[in-house]
């Protein structure tokens, strides 16, 4: 409790502030601390709690970079998980295994989460807990809530924040992340870790970012809280025919796997399971194929990005003993910039593809998989030249 009663002393002028001065994103960051304040004052944080959360807070313009520079989520499937997945990093998720057994054990038993799924997580977040993240956490969720791109999504991790320090369990000068505000071994934001976060240990604290047992029980807590279904495969990669309706693959269509079994889908290693799954195709019908599970929904509500999550899945797949992937031989695809033009036809026709930021996320994909159809090119999704000069 020293820095909570340290940090309580340091500032009581931030609430006086004006209240037209406050605004919800944008302006003056003066203003917008003002306006945090009484807000967090109405949701019933003490005054004192909010002043001395953010006496210290200040913009932070690497934050903004840092968010604004995410070209590796441009890299397709192949290229992306390639460079994400190593046999070193294989190794070690044995290891961590082995060192963590019983404490991935709770998990599955009190969570029901595979201890594959959470090991891919947290060799991808932290690299097993070496890389944290050095950004101010407090000053990082305070930049990206008062810049108006994603305001609804981090403004109440700010007071998330707040309920932490006021708990003794954040120190705004000291805490350290994430850019975008995670905090720990598996980088989980406030709101989450208020929601979530487990003593694993048993030491009667919660540390998400020195504690293994913390860390993976947090995690396993929070993938079910998210709706992860207990005894549930995710992923699994498939060998599709030659000729079938490609229309049908993308996570907007899902069928009972004896559907797909009957138009040619088999397993490539093990056995299908009897569950609605759809055809993920990340680079079009000449490349890797996967079926994926009601539990692979999940993964979008801890990253919204396509590739990563499809990328975490199949190696928590490849950490259970899956063999590595079929690569295929796709065609060619669009680098950034062309990705960048057709995304601009495509919002010109209508469709709902997001920032227009050369990403192949799932809007785009599900725009090019419509306008494939439309001109009788194969419907994959994957975008290709041909697609291209069409438009």
């Amino acid at each position: 409790m020293g820095i909570l009663k340290q940090a309580l002393g340091a500032c009581a002028i931030i609430i006086a502030l004006p209240a037209l001065a406050q605004s919800q994103c944008g302006g003056s960051f003066a203003s917008f601390k003002a306006g945090l304040a009484s807000e967090a004052v109405a949701k019933g944080i003490a005054a004192e709690t909010a002043n001395a959360f953010l006496a210290s807070v200040r913009q932070d313009q690497k934050v903004l970079r840092a968010d604004r520079a995410q070209g590796v989520f441009q890299r397709p499937f192949i290229d992306f998980s390639q460079r994400l997945i190593s046999q070193n990093r294989i190794n070690a998720g044995r290891a961590n295994a082995r060192t963590y057994d019983s404490i991935f054990d709770q998990i599955e038993q009190r969570y029901g989460v595979d201890r594959h799924v959470i090991l891919a997580f947290w060799a991808f977040e932290t690299d097993y807990g070496a890389f944290q993240g050095d950004f101010n956490t407090a000053n990082a969720l305070a930049t990206l809530a008062h810049d108006c791109r994603r305001p609804d999504l981090f403004r109440p991790q700010v007071f998330a924040a707040m309920e932490l320090f006021a708990r003794g369990a954040f120190d705004p000068r000291r805490t350290t992340g994430a850019w975008a505000g995670e905090i720990g071994m598996v980088q989980m934001l406030p709101q989450d870790i208020l929601i979530n976060g487990v003593d694993g240990d048993g030491d009667g604290v919660v540390k998400l970012k020195t504690s293994a047992p913390d860390a993976l029980m947090s995690g396993g807590k929070m993938l079910q809280h998210l709706g992860w279904r207990a005894g549930e495969p995710w992923l699994q990669e498939v060998t599709v025919p030659a000729q079938m309706d490609w229309s049908l693959s993308g996570i907007g269509t899902t069928m009972p796997v004896g559907d797909w079994q009957a138009l040619g889908v088999r397993a490539r290693d093990g056995t299908l399971t009897n569950l609605p799954a759809s055809l993920i195709l990340p680079q079009g019908h000449k490349g890797p194929a996967f079926l994926a599970y009601p539990n692979f929904n999940v993964y979008f509500e801890w990253n919204q990005s396509f590739t990563y999550v499809l990328t975490a899945a199949y190696f928590a797949t490849r950490l259970a003993g899956a063999p590595v992937y079929d690569a295929g031989n796709p065609d060619a695809g669009l680098g950034p910039d062309d990705m960048k033009r057709l995304q601009s036809k495509l919002q010109a026709r209508g469709y709902d593809v997001g920032k227009i930021d050369g990403i192949l996320g799932a809007g785009t994909r599900a725009a090019v998989q419509a306008e494939q159809k439309r001109l009788g090119l194969t419907a994959d999704a994957w975008p290709t030249r041909a697609l291209l000069n069409r438009l």
